[in-house]
Formats: structure tokens, C-alpha cells, sequence
């Protein structure tokens, strides 16, 4: 175990445990600690009405990028933003209830405490035409769009083919600084 693995708050700790998620499986896949955003604002409301949370910095980038987008004919809107760590780990139970093993799940979803929308930061993406959350994201001009100028607000594509951490490909998900 590294010095950060020694430093995991108990809040994580216990909503690994309560996933089934081991410290050496969060090591084994170099996973980095996220904190918890400690002050966050509304970046977007949804059509459901739904508000999507930032950082204050994060969202104003967002603002930022999603008005540039659109002066140039790219509708962007935010699935997913900032999410709690006891809000990560009800997603993965659910996930594992549902009787998806372990693997499979931590494929598409962080463990609790190590996922980078605790940090008001990260948002998944989506634009219209396409459901949300699949692949088929890469193919829009949002995602073309995205992959040419996000970096000049900030933002970079996370979980590229092949990353490191053991995650899927995901092109809807973007982070800021």
C-alpha cells in the first residue's frame, strides 16, 4: 500500500467495503483519490429540471465552452456532474444487486471515493441524436467538436481507449484542470 492508500478517509473505506471493493484492487488499478467538492454551483439545469453541480471554476469553463460550442453549431448538454461519494457507492450496490460482477461494473464506474465527479470537475456529455452515456458519442460533430477545442477551456477527454485505469472507453466524459 502507498502513503495515499494509508490516508483513505473513513467515509471512503466504508463505502468501499459496502461495495465488495478491495484497498489492493484500488491500488492494482492506480485509481486516484478524489476529494469531494466542498463548495459547488449550478453549471445547467436539465429539461427534467434536474441541476447539474460544478465547482465554481469548473462551471464557468463549462458556461464558457458550451457557448463557444454553440456559436459554432454544437448543442452540448451535461448528463452527469458532480456526484457524492455515498451517491457512487448506491450506484455501484445497485449495480451489483442487479447481479453484474464486480469487474464488469468498476469497468464503467469508479469505485466510491475514486470517481472524478466527486470532485465538481468532471461531466458527462451528451448531445442530440444520440442516448446518453454509449459510445456512439464519438461519432457526433459534439465529440469532434469537443476533441478539437475543449483543452482551450480547460476540459480533456479522461478515459480514453486503452487508459490505464481499467476503465471503458468513454468519450462523453470530460474533465476540467
Amino acid at each position: 500500500m502507498g502513503p495515499e492508500q494509508d490516508a483513505c478517509p473513513q467515509n471512503v473505506l466504508s463505502a468501499l467495503q459496502s461495495c465488495g471493493i478491495s484497498r489492493e484492487l484500488i491500488a492494482s488499478r492506480s485509481l486516484a483519490l478524489q476529494d469531494e467538492a466542498r463548495e459547488l454551483v449550478v453549471a445547467e439545469t436539465g429539461e427534467d429540471g434536474r441541476e447539474h453541480l460544478l465547482a465554481p471554476a469548473a462551471a464557468k469553463a463549462w458556461r464558457e465552452l458550451r457557448a463557444a460550442a454553440q456559436a459554432d453549431g454544437i448543442g452540448l448538454r451535461i448528463v452527469s456532474a458532480f456526484r457524492s461519494i455515498d451517491r457512487q457507492a448506491e450506484l455501484v450496490q445497485a449495480k451489483l444487486a442487479r447481479g453484474q460482477p464486480l469487474e464488469a461494473v468498476l469497468a464503467v464506474s469508479a469505485p466510491p471515493g475514486y470517481s472524478e465527479h466527486h470532485s465538481g470537475c468532471a461531466v458527462d456529455l451528451t448531445t442530440e441524436g444520440v442516448a446518453p452515456l454509449e459510445e456512439e458519442f464519438e461519432r457526433t460533430p459534439a465529440f469532434r467538436w469537443l476533441s478539437a477545442n475543449a483543452a482551450r477551456f480547460g476540459f480533456r477527454l479522461s478515459f480514453p481507449r486503452g487508459n490505464p485505469h481499467g476503465y471503458a472507453y468513454e468519450p462523453w466524459h470530460w474533465r476540467w484542470a
